[in-house]
């Protein structure tokens, strides 16, 4: 008697669209994260073996590291510069780049716009074994959408090819024949796999149709660039191992609303994190800012209490911004504390620190901090920039316009230096700083030309000094 041998099935498991928790079983609320409503099932693709997301060939063998030649890393311009700089110097061949945004910031023409720079000046460095510079896939629009942009944007529209598809395997198959330098996918959430069956934008497609994406990338040299949504919260939408896919993730920052947009790395394998490039958004597309430090300080013609420039650092470049504070008398029993643009709970700490070695009480009132431009400020070189703002504002006496600041505070009232004191320096002189408040340690010996440094160790110097 012959028995029939039945393929093993594929595991069915309950993923939560939110955060991408595994359960074994479908539950009205994810315990991981308490979204409610968001589990879903979803029976997993099996992976080819020797196919990870890297695409190596060579999975599976050992080797000594030093018997490894890695490849010469060559960097090739996109035609933006400050795209150029956030990507740390240009497009590397293989890399996946994910750009994530609010609705309506500007993801796709700045894509459409590096497209058509690419395209400008393919035949001076045209690569390889490419029979394309770029391809670009839309799943939201139109092809007549985007020709339209590409004409108002006044963009030469000759080296851009253009697909209308959302089938990963059909993509992949143009992609084959074309052959593209770079390829861009507008957006991530709108492709979907024929071996995963789920809606379109749910955790499993995501995932594995960027996976398809990344190993495609790793495998040809080609640049991937994806577009993803990002949620309510800000965060980039589908499942967390996205980020950890691919080579480098930015995220577009800035109200659709304003004028200025800012592109940040959040992660970056071939350059350094936390770089920002500033543009302006114009009725031609976005428009370089190359001294942005010069936008941020469009202040007002005579000093008013509460303003401070401080000089901060994004990245590997000096940063001049204005930071606001206003205090007010508080009617309520716990004083508001308010912050834009920079850390609540550190504001909360150095109020402590100026009524305790500053002698300057702050329980009855209410503190409101802004960084202006909708720069988001992180590093601890503001600390002295945002009590000397609010000492301004508490005391009704302005501050010099002149004046730069920076310096940490440590909770004994101490002031620490920060990283690169003298770039910041001079990059104050460079926008016409005439003075300079800045910790002892950050204080070059020579003094520089045009600037008067004013070198303190402790808070209670800065606060004689103001």
């Amino acid at each position: 008697m012959s028995t029939l041998a039945n393929p093993k099935k594929p595991k069915t498991l309950f993923v939560c669209a939110a955060c991408g928790a595994e359960l074994p079983k479908w539950a009205g609320q994810c315990p991981d994260c308490g979204a409610w409503n968001q589990v879903e099932e979803h029976r997993p693709a099996p992976v080819p073996s020797g196919r990870g997301y890297a695409g190596a060939a060579t999975a599976g063998l050992v080797h000594d590291l030093a018997d490894l030649a890695p490849e010469v890393e060559t960097r090739a311009p996109c035609g933006i510069s400050e795209l150029d700089r956030v990507l740390g110097g240009g497009l590397v061949a293989g890399s996946v780049v994910l750009l994530g945004g609010d609705p309506g910031i500007g993801k796709s023409t700045l894509l459409l716009q590096a497209c058509a720079a690419i395209g400008a000046g393919w035949a001076e460095t045209k690569a390889p074994g490419r029979r394309h510079p770029v391809l670009y896939v839309t799943g939201e629009e139109s092809p007549e959408q985007v020709s339209l942009r590409a004409l108002r944007l006044s963009l030469p529209r000759d080296a851009i090819r253009l697909l209308a598809e959302t089938s990963v395997e059909r993509i992949l198959a143009t992609v084959e024949q074309e052959r593209p330098a770079v390829l861009v996918i507008d957006s991530i959430q709108t492709l979907f796999s024929e071996t995963t069956n789920s809606a379109p934008g749910s955790v499993s497609q995501v995932r594995e149709s960027a996976a398809q994406l990344v190993r495609f990338a790793k495998q040809t040299g080609t640049t991937v660039f994806l577009v993803g949504h990002v949620t309510k919260e800000g965060a980039l939408a589908g499942p967390r191992v996205l980020e950890h896919m691919v080579d480098t993730v930015l995220y577009f920052e800035g109200g659709p609303s304003g004028t200025h947009r800012l592109v940040r790395a959040v992660k970056n394998r071939f350059g350094a994190v936390n770089e920002l490039g500033v543009f302006a958004m114009t009725d031609r597309g976005l428009r370089q800012v190359k001294n942005p430090s010069a936008i941020f300080l469009s202040r007002q013609a005579e000093p008013v209490p509460g303003s401070v420039v401080l000089v901060t650092r994004e990245g590997t470049r000096p940063l001049l911004v204005e930071v606001q504070a206003l205090v007010d008398e508080s009617p309520l029993a716990n004083p508001r504390r308010v912050t834009l643009g920079l850390d609540h709970n550190r504001l909360a700490m150095l109020l402590a620190v100026l009524h305790r070695h500053g002698g300057v009480p702050m329980f009855n009132q209410d503190v409101f901090a802004n960084v202006v431009g909708g720069v988001r400020v992180t590093e601890t070189a503001a600390d002295l920039a945002l009590v000397l703002a609010v000492l301004s504002s508490y005391r009704d006496r302005a501050l010099p316009l002149e004046l730069a600041v920076f310096g940490e505070i440590g909770l004994a009232g101490e002031i620490r230096p920060v990283p690169n004191g003298l770039e910041r320096l001079r990059e104050a002189a460079k926008h016409g700083m005439r003075q300079a408040i800045i910790p002892k340690a950050n204080a070059p010996k020579g003094g520089l030309e045009g600037l008067e440094i004013r070198a303190v160790t402790t808070l209670r110097e800065a606060l004689d000094l103001a």
